[in-house]
């Protein structure tokens, strides 16, 4: 009996020992992950803020506080000069100070701003760049095989995008050589240049759409700015760095991710040289100049998780050499610009051209040149660096109703998918549906009239709706878009057999 004691107790003991030695194993595993997770980031100053690529080896303090080699010499420096002994020794300024504080502190007075500590070592992530990796041998950074075809792109942006054939055939080349130009660096030691793109068309057209739904397709970074908030630097605005500091945020802080991203820069009319002016042109001419380098490639030092550089915003390098840019506008009264020199061309007798044909001329915009981008503000050298400049046409009214019913994420299709929940089928009419596009044309102002108007006429019917749940089916008719009628409201078979074979009342407005 003792021998089976002893037996059990020895293999009880190994067995312990496992445990413990695979707890020390796992516990070891937690904390070289959690260390790889910290190391991900770069330390960065608690006091100057500047991160470990630009200082230097840091010293570490508790609390995961990490403090550069200039910032401790200069508080070292204020230390030993400041008489601190003999202020201590001060009985009357030491009962001031415990009469004033009285157990909760210094009055008035907050050393730490809480928001601050919420990253490691009171450095908020956002605020903190991850660590460049080491580079093994010359690894491209994209796989060239893996790069869609120029059709492909072309084929998943119909799905999404309604016309603009010609902008949409553009884009697809000008993205596939860029990415094949970041793929393989040098060709036979022949550089390829960088292809960024000016986009022009009237509002409400696609521009930033068409965009949005490229970076998504790529899943490569991308950062949408605005060029009227963008000032020389040193002014009141966004300086124009921080159009590759949102780049960087998407790009969740990654640098070399950032580099192969996009920009796309919206409103890049507002920047044209300001006419007739005396004062100084800080957010015009003065922008186009401060992009030039942006757009050819270069190395600049952006702020990272803010607009605008100070103090407390870690700063570090972006390479802007592969990063694409687009530019789009929708350029007013360029089109005038383009009527006056199409004019002069007409000539005076029997086969001379009327100077009124062009008045008419919807897609006057196509016609474009940079002599008229010139003319309208833009300086010579922001659009020698825009080399592939290309329209997208107006939006006319078949293309509206395409645009209500065709693409993957039509606004038709969300309002279906809206009353589907309550289990109500909602359909539109061909009548009711050219009634929209009419009404949007009038209001000029493209695709985003069409959101609109339907958002006013569903009002009624998506309050009304949830009321009654004898409610099958609703068709909207050109009568009720016009305000002469009413939908026609479908009730649902008491039986409940043949749900689709409805009994039709039509809405007591249209009596």
């Amino acid at each position: 009996m003792s021998d089976f004691d002893e037996r059990d107790y020895s293999e009880d003991k190994e067995e312990l020992e496992n445990i413990d030695s695979k707890e020390k194993e796992t516990g070891k595993e937690k904390t070289e992950s959690e260390n790889k997770k910290e190391s991900e980031y770069e330390d960065v100053c608690f006091i100057c803020r500047r991160p470990e690529s630009k200082t230097g080896k840091m010293f570490k303090l508790p609390n995961n506080i990490t403090v550069c080699n200039d910032c401790m010499h200069k508080t070292m420096d204020t230390v030993s000069q400041f008489d601190y002994q003999g202020m201590l020794n001060n009985p009357a300024f030491m009962d001031d100070l415990n009469k004033n504080m009285n157990g909760k502190g210094y009055p008035q007075i907050r050393f730490v701003n809480i928001a601050d500590l919420q990253g490691e070592g009171g450095i908020p992530n956002k605020q903190r760049v991850k660590k460049k990796k080491p580079k093994t041998g010359e690894e491209p950074v994209l796989d060239i095989k893996n790069i869609p075809p120029p059709h492909k792109i072309k084929a998943q942006l119909d799905d999404y995008v309604i016309g603009q054939e010609h902008a949409k055939k553009v884009i697809s080349v000008a993205v596939y050589n860029h990415y094949k130009r970041v793929a393989t660096g040098t060709m036979d030691n022949i550089e390829i240049e960088k292809s960024n793109m000016l986009m022009i068309g009237p509002t409400g057209c696609g521009k930033t759409y068409l965009v949005k739904t490229l970076a998504k397709l790529l899943d490569v970074p991308l950062a949408i700015a605005d060029a009227t908030s963008l000032t020389e630097a040193g002014y009141i605005g966004d300086d124009i760095e921080s159009v590759i500091s949102k780049l960087l945020a998407a790009a969740g802080n990654d640098a070399e991710k950032a580099e192969r991203g996009i920009v796309f820069i919206d409103e890049i009319d507002k920047i044209a040289r300001k006419k007739n002016t005396t004062s100084r042109d800080v957010s015009g001419e003065s922008v186009q100049q401060g992009m030039l380098r942006l757009l050819e490639g270069a190395d600049v030092e952006v702020p990272v998780g803010a607009n605008s550089k100070n103090a407390m915003v870690p700063l570090t390098t972006i390479n802007t050499r592969n990063i694409l840019f687009i530019c789009g506008g929708a350029f007013p009264d360029l089109d005038e610009i383009i009527k006056q020199r199409l004019k002069k061309q007409t000539s005076i007798g029997f086969n001379a051209e009327l100077k009124d044909k062009f008045d008419k001329e919807k897609n006057i915009l196509s016609q474009v040149t940079v002599e008229d981008l010139k003319k309208f503000g833009m300086i010579p050298e922001f659009l020698g660096r825009l080399p592939v400049i290309y329209t997208l046409a107006a939006l006319d009214k078949p293309m509206l109703v395409k645009i209500l019913k065709e693409p993957k994420n039509a606004i038709l299709k969300q309002y279906q998918k809206l009353l589907e929940l309550d289990e109500v089928k909602l359909e539109f009419d061909e009548g009711a549906l050219e009634a929209i596009a009419e009404k949007a044309m009038k209001k000029d102002t493209g695709a985003r009239a069409l959101r609109a108007i339907i958002e006013e006429f569903m009002l009624d019917i998506m309050y009304e709706i949830p009321k009654d749940d004898n409610i099958g089916r609703v068709i909207i008719t050109r009568e009720y878009i016009e305000g002469t009628g009413g939908p026609v409201i479908d009730i649902r078979s008491v039986s409940g057999e043949n749900p689709d074979n409805l009994k039709a009342i039509e809405d007591k407005k249209q009596s």
